[in-house]
């Protein structure tokens, strides 16, 4: 007798699932946040992203044997519960922590042209330095840009001599001109990252201080956020994820210079990654081989090459790449709107995000003596054509 086909639950806005899953089994896709119970019943596999809460009441009594998410962080996910009850699982770690990182850079660049100061003679603070911090640590070094690391769980760990490179939260706040927030969203325990930056280790920020959070909302205190943003102009904030998204608060985001709906880490290689990840992660779950590369999922970008003179600065491909003030004023175009249309457009602006390459997808033609910098950024590079 013949198997019955695998049925496969997926969020609609999850990449690549008809060249991934549907040769498996029936697909049926839905939107994030309305995947219930009654979907899974008789499904096998659960695919998700970070909107969609998984937990006992969600899968216990359904025939899933599978669930997947396609993000980095699992704090949506009850991975105790999937224990009991024997329910395999996947996340897809550093899937698009490489778009995080270049969010980070060209968020910097910009803003260095913008306010006219030298990235060179600041200092980057970056809290969390898991898939996406050790990453952007490793460029920012490569650059010749000073850093400071904190990531109290991880120093614990590591030898004594890689140990002595992290430093505590109060001295990062105390000494980095540029904070950068990577942390998963943990609420218990000693290393707890929800609200780690509240009122009192907000005050702490150093004079014109920017602050990026790209990685968790809630592992900023909003409230306190806006309060001291209303006392202190010459902070510049940088938000990309937030609290209670799918809603913004408008008051919030009036002070915020660059506000985007979580979309640092949409690159199209990064989402492609993390879909190819748990198909991977599902044919080692089941013992099949598995049948699609990553190439084989990636399609040429629009622009392979381009050339620079000596003259270009840093910003010149970036910009050509991405421009994140093109994502703020889509972002502010939805907050007048009543807060039931702007939860919707936030979900909407995700779902149609428009396609965004990483660095790696172009390749730079310019003199031998610049190629070392734009490299370290994360471009490919080459001689300059005669």
């Amino acid at each position: 007798m013949k198997p019955a086909p695998l049925k496969i639950v997926a969020d609609e806005n999850i990449p690549a699932l008809e060249t991934l899953f549907a040769p498996l089994g029936e697909l049926h896709t839905r939107p994030g946040r309305a995947i219930c119970r009654d979907d899974l019943l008789d499904a096998d596999i659960l695919l998700v992203r970070s909107i969609t809460p998984v937990n006992r009441a969600l899968l216990e009594g359904t025939s899933v044997r599978f669930v997947g998410t396609a993000t980095i962080g699992t704090d949506h996910i009850d991975l105790t519960a999937l224990a009991e009850l024997g329910i395999g699982f996947s996340s897809a770690p550093g899937c698009n922590a490489d778009a995080v990182v270049e969010y980070v850079l060209s968020v910097l660049l910009h803003l260095a042209e913008e306010q006219a100061f030298d990235l060179w003679g600041r200092s980057v603070g970056i809290v969390g330095v898991g898939n996406v911090g050790s990453r952007l640590a490793a460029r920012l070094q490569a650059l010749g840009i000073r850093t400071l690391l904190c990531d109290p769980p991880r120093q614990r760990v590591m030898p004594a001599a890689q140990a002595a490179h992290f430093c505590s939260l109060e001295q990062l706040l105390n000494e980095a001109d540029i904070v950068s927030l990577h942390t998963p969203l943990t609420r218990s325990g000693e290393d707890a990252t929800w609200h780690l930056l509240q009122g009192k280790t907000l005050a702490m920020l150093q004079p014109d201080t920017i602050l990026i959070n790209a990685g968790r909302g809630p592992v900023i205190d909003n409230r306190a956020l806006l309060e001291l943003a209303l006392q202190r102009d010459d902070l510049t904030l940088v938000l990309d994820v937030w609290e209670d998204e799918p809603a913004v608060d408008p008051a919030l985001a009036a002070r915020v210079r660059i506000a985007t709906p979580h979309i640092a880490g949409y690159s199209l290689e990064g989402k492609l990654r993390g879909t190819w990840m748990l198909y991977q992660a599902w044919c080692a779950f089941c013992g099949t081989p598995v049948q699609q590369s990553f190439a084989q999922l990636l399609p040429l970008a629009e622009v392979t090459e381009m050339q620079l003179t000596e003259k270009a600065g840093l910003l010149s491909p970036v910009r050509m790449l991405y421009d994140p003030f093109r994502d703020d004023r889509a972002l502010r175009a939805s907050l007048a709107a009543p807060q039931q249309q702007q939860k919707a457009a936030f979900d909407q602006l995700r779902k149609q995000y428009p396609v965004r390459r990483e660095f790696s997808a172009l390749t730079l033609r310019l003199p031998t003596d610049q190629q070392p910098i734009f490299n370290a950024l994360g471009f490919p590079v080459a001689d300059a054509k005669k």
